[in-house]
């Protein structure tokens, strides 16, 4: 089975290029998912975070507050290693898991979307490694639109590779400052427009 890494900065396009390979039928694990998984209630993860956190990082009704907990890690350097050192590991053994499950079923190929994959030296785990673009002014506005201070979108661009840096070190790239049908187009050619049986 071909494995692959779908990386690239936030707001880069990653969750629209997923939807479409997961709509032609190709196995796409988003690590975003598995973090949301991870750290609801009466999983160890979220207890491991409020050990560190304290409760008032939760909100009213026991889930995780993701807003102030992302405030908190963004503007506290060790802060954002301990929250790291708690969800990275469990997040690796769970798209690792994924993975070989799903080479089990004996599919051609399948996909992994990391935003920190360079970040964490994950390329050497995969086959290729393609990486969503876009111009530093399109994510910008894209962050702005979700509701993002620059102040945010500043202090998470500082934790992670530029997108210059993601694309050069990428075996593909897919640019989707342009329309829908433009990335759709792009990502056809790659991986094809018929469903994987």
């Amino acid at each position: 089975m071909t494995r692959i890494g779908l990386t690239g900065g936030i707001g880069s396009g990653k969750s629209t290029a997923a939807a479409w390979l997961a709509d032609q039928g190709i196995p796409v694990i988003d690590t975003d998912d598995l973090a949301r998984q991870l750290v609801e209630p009466g999983q160890e993860a979220l207890a491991a975070i409020v050990g560190r956190f304290g409760q008032g990082i939760l909100l009213p009704d026991g889930t995780l507050d993701r807003a102030r907990l992302g405030r908190w890690v963004f503007g506290d350097a060790a802060a954002r290693r301990d929250l790291e050192a708690i969800l990275h590991p469990r997040i690796q053994a769970a798209w690792m898991a994924g993975l070989n499950q799903l080479e089990t079923q004996g599919l051609p190929r399948a996909v992994v979307v990391i935003p920190l994959l360079f970040e964490k030296h994950y390329e050497g785990m995969f086959d290729v490694v393609m990486a969503m673009a876009c111009s530093g002014l399109t994510q910008r506005e894209r962050l702005r639109n979700r509701g993002w201070s620059d102040a945010e979108i500043d202090a998470r661009h500082a934790t992670q590779w530029t997108m210059d840096a993601k694309m050069q070190a990428a075996g593909k790239v897919f640019w989707s400052e342009g329309s829908l049908d433009a990335l759709h187009g792009q990502l056809g050619r790659v991986f094809g427009d018929r469903p994987t049986p």
